[in-house]
């Protein structure tokens, strides 16, 4: 009775009693074993047991193992006590609640080889977040997946999963983030993801889906992203898809979608990317797009679109990127696109867009790249895109245009490529080309150019690709080309080059390709040629060559082709020629060389 009386008297000290008797009984206090951990660890140790890869894996999930409690005894009776780790609270990957109950379980990367058959997923009732992704699961997801009650986060993604996506998946209705993407998941998209209404992000992109996007995802009203790109997705895009307004990101691009762009995606305010393109869609670009003010990268490349560029993309004023190219649009390039200060990558190529550059995309002094290439653009190239100060890439090739080049284009100091060919440009080619020092792929061919090669072309040193073919050029290679050694592939046949073919030419480490071929070179070849050992094609058809061919040209190995055809070469091919084990095609004829055949016939089978 003394003692009760104390205990109600001083329930505090008698509470403080317990609290050490505990303490002193465990090694790990704040997560004791409940039942329901045991029944989880049993679980894991189970899953983990049938992965095939233990020893790759086993660095990050060694502490995956079940150690009892050591008694008091034991642990007087020996040196080191082992730690006890009843609860899986502790292991690598896992987390708990505060009853001990796992609620997180993340392994991704752990390269672990598996499947989801052997885990239990009624063992974990207070599961919140499963990120396996980025490791070698297979097989199918099983539909057991909708067990996982409390789920709020689900990756998957970046492993061998294939089969169906289980339409119990759709039961998880606390589900916020659901990562399927690079997997191969093949069959449809299961209506019943439309009853995830708490999804944020949903990705299923690069994998092997099928069928029609379900009208029943414009349920989702609470999504932001929205990823089903790199599929075999077909049919129509629902215009139901308009009804999720909080949508950041819409990706529906590779795959092949049919049909035209719902209007109703206009009314996307929120949208910051929207990607349509490698699809199947046709019909026109709808003029509602120029309501999503919110758009930083807008790509419908690669359709079947028709129509012209609407006007209202010009009020897209926060777009970076705007990718129409490889379509069927027509009519000319509005001038509105000018406004679009902050955009850096503008592709409208390979399209039927006629009609000028217009001046304002002087402007957009924030490109990189300006691909209006493989259109039916005419009239002369604008002064004003020499303002263009940060652009990387220009291609205008393979349209109608006329005049000469810009002088303002020696200001784009930045600028690594610069394709003109296939135009009517003709004049001189600006001298001060050369001052582009960044320049590394200079197209100029098939036009009407005259006069001479520019004097410093190789100025700053990174010259690879260098084009000038079927032109009006005179006049002698010059010393920049001479010494430009990081050439890697030149075309300047088709002209009217002239001076002394030994003379011109330097030692070109880097040398793939060169085609002298239709010019007014004169002289003998020279032996640098053998010296460029990465030569693959060699053509000085059609000059007036003289002398025999050197034997040194038997050291550039990897020569398949060679054409010194309509020449006048002397003498007979050099027994170095057995060395071009690589040679495909060997053009001699038109000159004066002796025992051509019965030569040619020991060195190419």
């Amino acid at each position: 009775m003394r003692s009760l009386a104390f205990e109600k008297v001083c329930p505090l000290v008698y509470c403080l009693f317990l609290y050490v008797h505990l303490l002193s009984s465990q090694n790990y206090f704040p997560h004791f074993a409940s039942a329901s951990s045991t029944t989880e660890v049993e679980a894991l140790l189970k899953w983990k047991a049938r992965f095939l890869n233990q020893t790759s894996h086993n660095n990050q999930l060694k502490d995956w193992i079940y150690l009892p409690k050591t008694s008091n005894t034991n642990a007087t009776n020996s040196s080191s006590n082992p730690k006890v780790n009843e609860s899986p609270c502790i292991w690598a990957g896992i987390s708990c609640n505060a009853a001990g109950s796992v609620t997180n379980i993340t392994i991704a990367s752990f390269g672990i080889q598996g499947t989801l058959h052997e885990f239990s997923f009624l063992s974990f009732p207070n599961l919140e977040y499963l990120d396996i992704s980025v490791n070698n699961f297979f097989d199918v997801i099983p539909p057991q997946i909708s067990s996982l009650s409390k789920l709020l986060h689900l990756d998957l993604s970046n492993n061998q999963f294939s089969g169906r996506i289980p339409p119990e998946i759709g039961l998880l209705r606390n589900l916020t983030f659901l990562y399927l993407h690079k997997n191969n998941l093949s069959d449809v998209i299961p209506p019943s993801l439309g009853n995830l209404k708490s999804l944020v992000n949903l990705s299923m992109s690069y994998n092997l889906l099928n069928g029609s996007i379900p009208a029943s995802l414009s349920d989702l009203i609470n999504i932001n992203r929205l990823y089903l790109g790199q599929n075999n997705l077909y049919g129509n895009i629902p215009k139901e898809l308009g009804n999720l307004k909080s949508l950041v990101d819409l990706e529906l691009s590779t795959n092949q979608l049919s049909g035209l762009i719902p209007t109703t995606l206009g009314d996307l305010t929120n949208l910051t990317t929207l990607y349509l393109h490698t699809n199947d869609l046709s019909g026109t670009i709808p003029k509602e797009l120029g309501n999503l003010k919110s758009l930083v990268d807008l790509e419908l490349s690669t359709n079947q679109l028709s129509g012209s560029i609407p006007k209202t993309l010009g009020d897209l004023t926060n777009l970076t990127t705007l990718y129409l190219h490889s379509n069927n649009l027509s009519g000319t390039i509005p001038k509105e696109l000018g406004n679009l200060k902050s955009l850096v990558d503008l592709g409208l190529s390979t399209n039927q867009l006629s009609g000028s550059i217009p001046k304002t995309l002087g402007d957009l002094t924030n490109l990189t790249t300006l691909y209006l290439n493989s259109n039916n653009l005419s009239g002369t190239i604008p002064k004003e895109l020499g303002n263009l100060k940060s652009l990387v890439s220009l291609m205008l090739s393979t349209n109608q245009f006329s005049g000469s080049i810009p002088t303002t284009f020696a200001d784009l100091q930045s600028l690594e490529v610069l394709f003109l060919r296939d135009n009517q440009l003709s004049g001189s080619i600006p001298q001060n080309i050369g001052n582009i020092q960044k320049l590394t792929k200079l197209h100029l061919g098939i036009n009407q150019f005259s006069g001479y090669l520019p004097q410093n072309i190789c100025r700053g040193g990174s010259l690879t690709n260098f084009s000038a073919e079927s032109n009006n050029l005179i006049g002698p290679i010059l010393e920049s080309l001479k010494t430009c050694t990081s050439l890697i592939r030149v075309h300047l046949e088709g002209n009217q080059l002239t001076g002394n073919i030994s003379e011109h030419f330097g030692v070109y480490p880097n040398l793939n390709f060169i085609d002298l071929s239709r010019n007014k070179f004169y002289g003998e070849l020279s032996q640098n040629w053998g010296l460029c050992p990465n030569l693959a094609t060699l053509r000085i058809a059609g000059n007036n060559l003289t002398g025999s061919i050197p034997p040194e040209i038997g050291e550039a190995t990897q020569i398949h082709e060679l054409d010194l055809s309509s020449n006048r070469l002397v003498g007979t091919i050099p027994k170095e020629f057995g060395r071009l084990t690589s040679m495909v095609k060997l053009i001699l004829d038109g000159n004066q060389l002796s025992a051509l055949w019965v030569t040619l016939s020991s060195y190419i089978t």
